[in-house]
Formats: C-alpha cells, sequence, structure tokens
C-alpha cells in the first residue's frame, strides 16, 4: 500500500462520487485500505473526519447551485443525499450560518469548501524513534465501549477520565481491592494500555485494558485476544500526553508516506503506558508486514 497514493486516491473516490450515498467504508474499499487506519490516518493529516469532508463538499456544491438558481431546494437536497428538505435545511443552516432560501441574499457568507489537496513533507520516518520485534499472540482485558469514528479524539479521553475517577484511581492510589472487579483492575493492571480495534466502517472498539493474566472475568470487563504479529513499536520523544499525539501524527504525516520496508498488517492500534524513572513513557504499537516487492 503506498499511503500517500491511497489518500489522494480516497479523496478523488469522494470527489467523483459526491452524488452518491457513500461513507467511509465505500471510500477505504475504493483505495483498499482498512476503514480504521484510513479514517484514522485523514482525520491526523486533514483535521477532519471523511464523512465530515464528504458532508462539507455537498454543502458548498449545494450552496452554489442554489445560487445559480436553477433547481429547487428540494431537488437540490435530494441531489446530494439528504433523505428530506428538512434534514438538508438544518445542516445547510449549521454550516453555512443561514438557511438555503437566503442564499442569493447572503452570498457573501457561503462557507467555502474545496477539494482537499495533500501535501505532506516525507522524511521518511527517521526522526522517528522505533523498533520491529515479533511477538506471540497475547490477551487483553479491560473496559471496551463502541466509539463513532468521527468521535474519538472526543469520547476516547471521556471514558478514560470516567473510569479513572470510578474505578481506576483509587486503585492505583493504594486502595485494597475489594470487588472482583477490582481485583481483576490491580491483577491485570487495567490502565496501562489502551487498545483500538476495528469494529466496522463507521466504529471501532475501545478498551482501556491491560495484559490478560488469567482468572475469572467480572461483569463490566471483556478479554480479546491480540493476535501473533510483527508490531512497530513507536516511543515518545518526551513523557508527555501531548508528545504521544504529536507522535501519532508524525507517524501518519511521516512515517507511513516515507517507509519502504512495511505495511499496516491489519487494523488494531495500541497504546502503551508505563512509569519509568522519569515519570511516565508513551508508546504506540502498530502491527505491520513487509511490503511486497514490486
Amino acid at each position: 500500500m503506498d499511503w500517500l497514493k491511497g489518500l489522494r486516491g480516497a479523496i478523488d473516490y469522494m470527489e467523483d462520487h459526491i452524488l452518491e450515498p457513500i461513507g467511509p467504508g465505500e471510500v477505504a474499499g475504493a483505495v483498499h485500505i482498512s476503514p480504521f487506519y484510513l479514517q484514522k490516518g485523514f482525520q491526523i493529516i486533514a483535521g477532519y473526519g471523511l464523512g465530515e469532508y464528504i458532508r462539507n463538499r455537498r454543502l458548498y456544491l449545494a450552496a452554489l447551485d442554489l445560487l445559480a438558481g436553477k433547481e429547487k431546494v428540494i431537488d437540490v437536497a435530494y441531489k446530494y443525499c439528504y433523505q428530506t428538505p428538512e434534514s438538508f435545511a438544518k445542516a445547510f443552516s449549521r454550516f453555512h450560518g443561514f438557511p438555503p432560501s437566503q442564499v442569493k441574499r447572503q452570498r457573501g457568507r457561503i462557507k467555502v469548501f474545496l477539494p482537499l489537496k495533500i501535501s505532506i513533507t516525507i522524511k521518511g520516518g527517521y526522526n522517528v524513534d522505533y523498533v520491529v520485534e515479533k511477538m506471540d499472540s497475547f490477551k487483553m482485558i479491560g473496559f471496551e465501549e463502541t466509539i463513532p469514528m468521527d468521535r474519538g479524539h472526543e469520547l476516547c479521553p471521556k471514558m478514560w477520565e470516567r473510569l479513572k475517577e470510578q474505578y481506576l484511581n483509587p486503585i492505583w492510589q493504594g486502595k485494597k481491592p475489594e470487588t472482583d472487579l477490582e481485583r481483576a483492575i490491580a491483577e491485570n493492571d487495567i490502565g496501562m494500555y489502551g487498545v483500538c480495534v476495528d469494529d466496522g466502517a463507521d466504529s471501532f472498539a475501545y478498551l482501556v485494558a491491560g495484559a490478560y493474566k488469567g482468572g475469572q472475568v467480572p461483569d463490566g470487563l471483556k478479554v480479546r485476544e491480540i493476535p501473533a504479529a510483527q508490531w512497530a513499536r513507536f516511543r515518545a520523544l518526551s513523557p508527555s500526553v501531548e508528545s504521544l499525539q504529536a507522535l501519532n501524527t508524525q507517524i501518519f504525516q511521516e512515517w507511513l508516506p516515507g517507509n519502504r520496508e512495511y505495511d499496516l498488517a491489519y487494523p488494531i492500534n495500541i497504546e502503551y503506558y508505563v512509569c519509568s524513572g522519569d515519570g511516565m513513557e508513551y508508546e504506540i504499537w502498530l502491527p505491520v508486514a513487509a511490503k511486497e516487492k514490486e
């Protein structure tokens, strides 16, 4: 997979099929990239998700059609894949700041949203601290929720905050486990990993997890087996959440477009958090496979 070519192909596909009821699954299938990784990478590089890109492009083009005055609002609504004129008017007003009926009087306020042009400075990932190592299959245990793909940046941190306040912080601060759930948290070091697993075109499963060491699985927790694979393990340069976020960006903007050795193998993303003498250390793990020789 040529990552940069895939991203540009995804944009071309969305532009060519903008009048069709496409979603992230169709886009990913057209460029032969996992929906999980395509949406994750697109979000990091563009700053918004695939679904938002499609929606914003349609609403901009719809405004131009209405401004031309050749089509009625109801016809434009159906043209751009809205099921009702009411849902179209609501989305149009939220995006442009005025209803479609006022487009000619508000032409100066039309929000411009042009096709995205991907431009990445490929550095080959040489500034990324990573190793590739083989690992046998292993199991994770943790709290799991289904997260909409385009709300991961919002909902995953909220999940962490909720679980830390309710379960994790008391155990981390030395509280003696009293329930089966608390014992499982302590025995399996739940909170050491954040795990994203592809769960479909529009969502992923997210686990606040630990390495499963066997034993009872209390209500509220779930065990998932992670397949054997080669893992590229990327280390953040400094012990901070901001450094971890910067590393994610660097992987998708530099390492993936520039490396000549590896492709992403299957859609799982693991974040690893471990205490060290300098505080917390952060890593991102991605399963990889050697690229096929051309």
